[in-house]
């Protein structure tokens, strides 16, 4: 006997009970989709190079001269910051401010080529240096706050000690890395009566207990350089201590997506269970 389609499809609502019950299993699993997501925050470092350019940094122990080789040097410095607004403050007899506080480093270089000898008194006023220097960080905000002061002499010019200086910086939470450039006896250009340039070992004095001072009273350290690669070295090591922070935050958000299980769950059941209790019913 041929059956009929309403016959062929009596089991139809057991096989849909089955197919609810397979995506109810999968719903209560708790199926879940994930998104990442990170925040990164970076906090700047405010550093002002403090310069001596008294005519004593014309002494050719550096090449050319100690005056160009630590203005190469710095301009290295300068390019490998990132992040960081720099500053420049020159000083000799007094001091005065080529640059403040910048990230367009570009200026910066271009006002580094830019320095001339010879448009202040000439002399080592160092207090003079540290004090126009944290002139130019006392309104930052920054939470790392630093002046990398080269000289080749000692303090001889200026109404403030390099220590009554050094003491304001400490109590500004500015840190001092300071730099004596130069050997005790060097080569030294002078002009004779006839226009011409001679060269005469000179001594230099430079007063490393009080540049040593200066440093420790504000959580810094002093560096001596006798020649360029120790100077780029002193750069790279000040370079490696006062890093920009970055601070990154990750965030995980997971979405629940049970519910793409369990609604087709119910309808197939109720579908089946409408189908048995009409017109597929097994008692008609």
């Amino acid at each position: 006997m041929k059956k009929t389609l309403r016959v062929r499809f009596l089991e139809l609502p057991f096989i849909l009970k089955i197919a609810a019950v397979v995506f109810v299993i999968l719903a209560l699993a708790r199926p879940q989709s994930t998104t990442e997501s990170s925040e990164t925050t970076t906090e700047g470092i405010d550093i002002v190079i403090a310069s001596d350019i008294s005519t004593s940094m014309l002494a050719q122990d550096f090449n050319p001269n100690r005056f160009e080789a630590s203005l190469e040097v710095a301009r290295e410095f300068i390019n490998g910051r990132k992040n960081d607004r720099i500053g420049l403050v020159l000083f000799a007899g007094e001091a005065y401010t080529q640059c403040p506080l910048t990230m367009d480093y570009n200026i910066l270089n271009d006002l580094t080529r830019n320095i001339k000898m010879g448009v202040i008194e000439d002399g080592t006023a160092i207090g003079s240096g540290i004090i126009t220097a944290v002139n130019r960080l006392k309104n930052s905000e920054a939470k790392s706050k630093v002046i990398i002061l080269l000289t080749d002499g000692d303090n001889n010019r200026g109404e403030v000690s390099p220590e009554t200086a050094a003491d304001v910086a400490s109590a500004m939470e500015i840190r001092i890395y300071t730099i004596g450039i130069g050997k005790s006896r060097a080569p030294y250009p002078f002009q004779t009566p006839f226009g011409q340039t001679v060269l005469r070992e000179v001594e230099f004095k430079i007063d490393e207990e009080m540049m040593t001072k200066v440093a420790s009273v504000t959580g810094g350290k002093f560096y001596r350089a006798t020649d360029k690669e120790k100077l780029e070295s002193i750069y790279a090591e000040i370079d490696k201590l006062e890093k920009t922070k970055i601070d990154i935050k990750s965030y995980r958000r997971f979405h629940e997506k049970y519910y793409l299980f369990l609604l087709p769950g119910l309808l197939i059941l109720l579908l089946a269970l409408v189908l048995e209790n009409t017109i597929l019913s097994k008692n008609p």
